[in-house]
């Protein structure tokens, strides 16, 4: 199976569907960028039949209006009532094509007067579902034709005058009333894309959060085990090498094999129980400190290992606890090196510092004496103490030396 899992797809809108438009829940859907046009809904239907029928109304008042002027050729009020016919059956066209229709209407809306109410639906509908530019060109246009429009064709019972103002009002209001409706679903929308982006962040945190578990546990259990570990080996190393070693070298030899292998256990078993519980162990044994470095030393000694321990630090019991935890895991892991790349070497490590000054941990040993093997999987833990010091606010460093040797500095912030 592969590592690299799917963003899991947000889910598609679950609501009551036929209350809401068509062009909402095409937004909405998870899949809206290829389920192509949508679909009208029941709310759609009854909204386009009521926009229907207000432009047959305007339709027959305008038809009303064009028996009160006998002036009229014959021929223009035909055409008029045949175009106000087709712009009110045009209106089911508005959610198709807002800006064709509502480019449409203005020849139309200037040559018709019952074609007025689908003109000014058709406007409404260009508010809705198009930016404002689109709505400020063809929306302007109409309004400059109004004053035109009167002039050629007054109104019988209105002054020119109070016809202009009365339709330039009905007509911004109509216009502004759509965009306000566009603002409101647009709001609607950036809320919704708002807590999807919120629920992706949430899950990249989990899993970051997850993937630094990961990662600490995975650091913890290479410094503690592979201390152990190495302590393990030198010791069966020299079982193996010589049995022939006097009684009270083999029992001591023995009882460090056997209490590193106990210590290794309890190490491990606190680490699964982690991993099980998902959280740290707050009854388990106390983590190790600064006023552990000597209990370490004194361990590497009873191992066969040369250890210097130059403890300089003014005030060790003001060190805080997490800087301590991360100055014995550098030194742990330097000795746990020295051992395998350099073993019988002299093994120096010093740690000074004061508040407000830092902390600096040092562990150096000189070149092996003869040829060593190299070691699988070797620089993991260097790798893993960088992180650790850099996660703590310091800074790690790690070499050869000019004589051959190898050497480990790092400072941490005290204060």
């Amino acid at each position: 199976m592969s590592g690299d899992m799917p963003a899991p797809t947000p889910p598609a809108f679950s609501g009551r569907r036929w209350l809401f438009p068509s062009a909402v829940l095409h937004e909405l859907d998870a899949d809206a960028g290829r389920s192509g046009r949508p679909r009208r809904t029941v709310r759609d239907w009854i909204v386009d039949f009521s926009c229907f029928v207000l432009a047959v109304l305007g339709a027959l008042a305008g038809a009303d209006s064009l028996s009160g002027q006998p002036e009229l050729p014959h021929a223009l009020a035909t055409l008029d009532r045949v175009l106000g016919v087709l712009a009110c059956a045009a209106v089911w066209l508005r959610r198709r094509w807002p800006v064709g229709l509502a480019v449409a209407m203005v020849p139309v809306g200037f040559l018709s007067n019952t074609a007025g109410g689908a003109g000014l639906l058709a406007l409404f509908t260009l508010a809705v579902h198009r930016p404002f530019r689109y709505v400020a060109w063809i929306g302007g246009v109409s309004l400059a034709l109004i004053p035109v429009f009167f002039w050629l064709r007054p109104e019988p019972d209105l002054p020119f005058v109070a016809a202009v103002v009365f339709t330039v009002l009905l007509t911004v209001s109509v216009i502004g009333w759509g965009m306000f409706v566009r603002s409101k679903r647009q709001l609607m929308l950036s809320l919704r894309d708002r807590a999807r982006r919120a629920e992706t962040e949430a899950r990249l945190r989990a899993e970051q959060a997850q993937r630094l578990a990961r990662e600490a546990i995975a650091r913890e259990m290479h410094d503690v085990l592979a201390h152990r570990l190495t302590l393990l080996s030198v010791h069966a190393g020299a079982l193996e090498f010589r049995p022939d070693a006097p009684r009270e070298e083999i029992a001591r030899a023995a009882g460090v094999i056997r209490e590193s292998a106990h210590e290794a256990l309890q190490d491990l078993r606190e680490i699964i129980g982690v991993l099980r519980a998902g959280e740290p162990d707050e009854t388990g044994r106390p983590q190790p400190t600064l006023a552990a470095l000597d209990a370490l030393a004194a361990e590497s000694r009873e191992a066969g290992t040369k250890v210097i321990l130059d403890n300089r630090v003014t005030d060790p019991a003001a060190v805080p606890a997490s800087v301590g935890r991360t100055a014995y895991r550098i030194a742990q892991e330097g000795l746990t090196n020295a051992r395998k790349h350099a073993p019988g070497t002299e093994v120096t490590v010093s740690v000074a510092g004061a508040p407000g000054d830092g902390l600096t941990v040092s562990v150096r040993n000189p070149p092996p004496e003869g040829e060593v093997p190299p070691v699988p999987g070797s620089g993991q833990g260097l790798i893993g103490l960088t992180e650790r010091a850099t996660l703590a606010g310091g800074r790690l460093e790690h070499g050869p030396e000019a004589d051959g040797g190898f050497g480990l500095r790092a400072w941490l912030p005290w204060g």
